[in-house]
């Protein structure tokens, strides 16, 4: 089951960010709103199937494209310089853009993968207190010490090639991974591969920051995930000290299909009823 949305977009300087606008859920009223992030080269339109899902649980949702990234324009370049920082910029462009249209609702601020550390940082630096709910979905800091096995010592390589390939060209241009991307966002990427640590945004050590987020996490791993294993978000769940954390593994058995860290997608109505069921816990 799919859903058509309204494409809106919202200027960011040079840069447009594109925002997917779902249906409101039938017979919900004032119902809750999930704000999705994707993740590293996906586009907003390939999460239509979990939008339909959320929406028959009752939540309304906006997907945002990332910068560059689908309907958000202009694609990355050599020209383009922007990183983590204008990322997390982003998110709270969009929150804020979306604001009136769901005031005085609860607010699920959701992330895949690159669009949930991008809205974990957004939370570390602005503690953003109109998001009442945080839920990262197949999110981890792909360092390569938490690969099983031999695995991990080409995690690194692998990693790190990227970068040097981006920095050389002056853009990546999405050979066999992450699709199209800026330079600047593959630099912070590959830190957080490499290190296990956030960048720097800003000048802002945001490290330090992430532990002071007080916001109700709900953190949901997949089964095969090739990118980011159970690990990578146990490392990352590791540093919300101020948070309460509702920590779980959606499995195969829970899904009813197979599973991995893209195609979770075409089989989410459990987790959208999870994410509901969370959203029900908020205040």
């Amino acid at each position: 089951m799919t859903l058509e949305y309204t494409q809106e977009h919202l200027d960011r300087g040079t840069d447009r960010i594109g925002l997917q606008i779902y249906p409101e859920p039938d017979g919900v009223v004032d119902a809750p709103v999930v704000v999705i992030f994707p993740a590293m080269g996906v586009r907003a339109h390939y999460y239509r199937p979990f939008a339909a899902e959320l929406r028959a649980a009752g939540l309304a949702v906006v997907v945002a494209d990332l910068r560059g990234t689908g309907t958000s324009t202009p694609p990355p370049s050599r020209a383009s310089t922007y990183g983590y920082a204008e990322l997390v910029d982003d998110v709270g462009a969009v929150l804020d853009a979306v604001k009136p249209r769901f005031a005085g609702r609860r607010r699920l601020l959701l992330g895949h993968s690159l669009g949930g550390q991008a809205a974990v940082l957004h939370l570390a630096l602005t503690r953003d207190a109109t998001v009442d709910g945080l839920v990262l979905v197949a999110v981890g800091m792909p360092y390569w010490r938490l690969y099983r096995g031999g695995r991990r010592y080409g995690v690194l390589p692998y990693t790190q090639g990227i970068v040097a390939t981006s920095a050389l060209l002056g853009v990546w241009p999405g050979w066999g991974f992450g699709g199209r991307q800026a330079r600047g966002v593959i630099r912070d990427w590959g830190h957080t591969a490499r290190t296990g640590r956030f960048p720097a945004i800003g000048g802002v050590d945001a490290e330090a920051a992430v532990p002071g987020i007080d916001t109700p996490v709900l953190a949901v791993s997949m089964d095969d995930d090739q990118f980011t294993p159970h690990e990578t978000l146990d490392h990352l769940c590791a540093k919300f000290e101020s948070a309460p954390v509702r920590r779980e593994r959606y499995t195969m058995a829970q899904a009813g299909g197979r599973l991995d860290h893209f195609v979770w997608v075409r089989a989410s109505a459990p987790l959208a009823t999870r994410i509901a069921t969370f959203a029900e816990t908020l205040t």
